[in-house]
């Protein structure tokens, strides 16, 4: 049996490394033969999660304001309160992201997308028939849960589906999606109020339990299952009917020989699972310290600070910006690879964020108040300082650039190509879990921090974060572009092949 697993790790790396190998070849042959119409229609369909996602995250940012000037006593929300509307979805999303690592083991990638469909559409529902604050807080909860659910299942479905060509765009849709639906969200948000806008965020969801009716389940889920037949059949309709599936499904067969079996906690001692779950989790987490959960859920407060009296026309165009550069990190990634955006990203994020640091300090200067974001119109707003105002506008347009273009979308991606089969449930729930509850703790406590540090110091902590996602991504995190998932995962493995390379190079 050994025998065997060190001959498949040695395919895989030898394919890995270009090496000129037959296998290779076939590679690029098959790949040439790839028909992706309908590869597309199901990202489509998937990605409409990831949508109905940014409409829960982008929600608060236009209701807030109103809910805490609606003249019904029961719906009004004081300070305190609108903090915890705005973070208490990510409580919800962190039990999500739990519950979504068990679904997708359990009943597989397109009944764990279907089914959390569920939860958005039943929260807007509630949100849009509430008669108090609790209602508010379940109808936001229940849309965290099901937004934790997307976030785990969708990259993995897509991740699955997709083959290593195009694997890289394909993933990037999603958080390309979370975005649009943040910027219209923040667009509507504009001309309706908060309760016509809910029963427009309900619509996505709606609509992908619909479509996902007509697409298939992952060849790699149905591998798993013994269900080959079927795993032929999703081949045949993601890749056209010139590519031959069953060369495909023999392929992935053999890798999955190799990771066979279900996970155990001794997993935890193969080098193929404890070093990609620890990059996930630290992908994760520094995703959220580099502050833009916190920046997102409060944008409109953050600029009534900056001095921007039109708030909310400056949001939209900090949407429209994450919009466009998500859009073309999408059409890089392929090309430019994982781990170069990532860098060049940290170093947008690091400069951008000590920038806007420095306007606060000289802003708190200038006009005697250091204190932090106030959800109420601070002495700030009663005296613009015009002469900086521009330094605040560009500091933010270089970090949500400088986001989207990688710690934006390649957390999620690297997330769902690196782990085995076997243990995707259990170690994808943790590095979401990991992202939503560190997001919660940051949303809750940024106004605590603006308090505490003021608002140049929080913005400097976040600086220094992402100074340390740069020297991560250095160091521990591997190139994935143009590689197989079973590629990715054997290079884990740190097979003697692997080093065999590394001294080569």
């Amino acid at each position: 049996m050994m025998e065997i697993q060190n001959h498949e790790s040695r395919r895989l790396l030898d394919a890995e490394y270009g090496e000129e190998t037959g296998v290779r070849s076939e590679q690029d042959e098959y790949l040439d033969k790839v028909k992706n119409g309908k590869l597309y229609l199901a990202t489509f369909a998937a990605v409409l999660g990831p949508l109905s996602f940014g409409f829960v995250l982008g929600y608060s940012s236009p209701a807030i304001p109103e809910l805490s000037t609606i003249t019904d006593p029961r719906l009004q929300l004081d300070k305190e309160e609108a903090s915890w509307f705005g973070s208490i979805v990510t409580i919800g999303a962190a039990i999500g992201g739990l519950l979504g690592g068990w679904m997708v083991d359990k009943i597989g990638r397109k009944l764990s997308l279907m089914f959390c469909s569920i939860p958005y559409i039943f929260g807007f529902t509630i949100i849009i028939a509430a008669q108090n604050i609790w209602m508010l807080y379940l109808g936001r909860v229940l849309t965290g849960l099901a937004s934790g659910v997307t976030s785990l299942v969708v990259p993995l479905y897509i991740s699955e589906m997709a083959h290593e060509r195009v694997r890289g765009a394909m993933g990037s849709c999603v958080q390309l999606m979370v975005v649009t639906g943040i910027m219209g969200v923040y667009i509507a948000g504009m001309s309706l109020d908060w309760r016509w806008l809910a029963i427009c965020c309900s619509i996505p969801p709606t609509l992908m339990m619909v479509f996902m009716c007509f697409m298939p389940e992952t060849p790699r889920f149905l591998l798993s299952q013994g269900k080959q037949r079927e795993a032929e059949e999703a081949l045949r309709f993601l890749r056209g009917p010139d590519a031959p599936a069953e060369w495909e499904c023999a392929r992935i067969e053999d890798a999955s020989d190799d990771q066979g079996g279900s996970f155990g906690m001794a997993d935890l001692k193969d080098p193929g699972v404890y070093k990609p779950l620890g990059v996930g989790i630290m992908l994760m987490l520094f995703q959220q310290l580099t502050g833009i959960n916190a920046i997102m859920f409060y944008a409109e407060t953050i600029f009534e600070k900056a001095h921007f009296k039109n708030s909310d026309v400056a949001t939209v165009v900090v949407a429209a910006t994450q919009v466009v550069f998500t859009a073309v990190a999408a059409l890089v990634m392929d090309r430019a690879g994982r781990k170069l955006l990532l860098i060049v990203s940290g170093v947008f994020m690091c400069l951008s964020t000590a920038a806007f640091g420095v306007y606060f300090k000289l802003s708190s200067e200038n006009h005697g108040n250091s204190s932090g974001l106030c959800l109420v119109e601070s002495p700030l707003a009663q005296n613009p300082a015009a002469d900086l105002s521009w330094l605040a506008l560009s500091s933010m347009g270089f970090f949500i650039t400088g986001f989207s273009l990688g710690w934006g979308p390649i957390p999620w991606l690297v997330m769902s190509e690196i782990f085995p089969t076997r243990v995707k449930g259990f170690a994808s729930s943790v590095c979401v879990l990991t992202n939503w509850g560190s997001a919660f703790i940051i949303t809750k406590t940024f106004q605590n921090l603006m308090d505490l540090l003021t608002s140049a110091g929080t913005f400097w902590l976040f600086s220094g974060c992402c100074a340390l996602n740069i020297v991560f991504t250095i160091i521990f995190v591997p190139e994935t572009k143009g590689k197989t998932l079973e590629q990715i995962q054997a290079r884990f493995k740190g097979t003697p092949e692997q080093l065999s390379y590394n001294r080569q190079t």
